[in-house]
């Protein structure tokens, strides 16, 4: 395939829907069960506007195994090849993650697989910040973390020991770059679909 951006490579974070695992946030305003077909409906979502156009190869990083019968499915829809996740924590493993791709590919950009507000520009524009100037690319969430990391070299400094999942991510994460001298470049703010009025505002769309 002729992609736009051939040294690019985009990383997508991706559970396996298993019922009572995903999407836990919205149990019990969600049953187990739809909670499972809403995160495999966003996955598609992500993946539909990712592949608009041959931007660059795609990464769908699995957890808990690539061997789960939907990714199957997806390699078959999707321009997709599968990637085991590796790491005690989210850190270790966006670490892992990125490392790997920037061994291939001179741009890595991760997100997950829930955001439904981030577009395919917000993803061209991601890649074309990560230059020599500016290694490192965000786009902060409404929550106070994050929905997209770019980076065009290692930087496992930005992983160690971070607030995953809590408020002052995006700000911990700024002060990390500020304290290491790391030029960074943001984004406009995303939001993605974790609490009940988040449901809300996905299905108003």
């Amino acid at each position: 395939m002729d992609y736009l951006y051939p040294d690019a490579v985009l990383l997508i974070f991706c559970k396996a829907p298993i019922a009572g695992q995903v999407k836990t946030r919205l149990i019990p305003t969600l049953t187990a069960e739809q909670a499972e077909q809403l995160h495999i409906e966003l996955t598609l979502s992500i993946l539909e506007r990712a592949t608009q156009q041959p931007l660059c190869p795609i990464q769908l990083w699995c957890t808990p195994s690539i061997h789960h019968e939907f990714f199957n499915t997806l390699t078959h829809n999707y321009p997709i090849t599968l990637w085991q996740q590796q790491g005690k924590d989210l850190g270790e493993r966006m670490n892992y993650a990125l490392n790997t791709a920037l061994k291939n590919y001179q741009r890595a950009v991760l997100i997950g697989c829930d955001c439904p507000s981030l577009t395919l520009q917000d993803l061209v524009a991601a890649i074309h910040a990560l230059n020599e100037q500016t290694p490192v690319v965000l786009a902060p969430a409404e929550d106070g973390g994050y929905v997209l990391i770019g980076l065009n070299r290692p930087h496992p400094e930005l992983f160690a020991n971070m607030p995953w999942s809590q408020s002052h991510l995006m700000q911990q994460t700024r002060a990390r770059c500020q304290q290491q001298g790391i030029a960074y470049y943001e984004l406009t703010t995303q939001w993605d679909v974790d609490t009940p009025a988040d449901l809300l505002r996905y299905q108003a769309l």
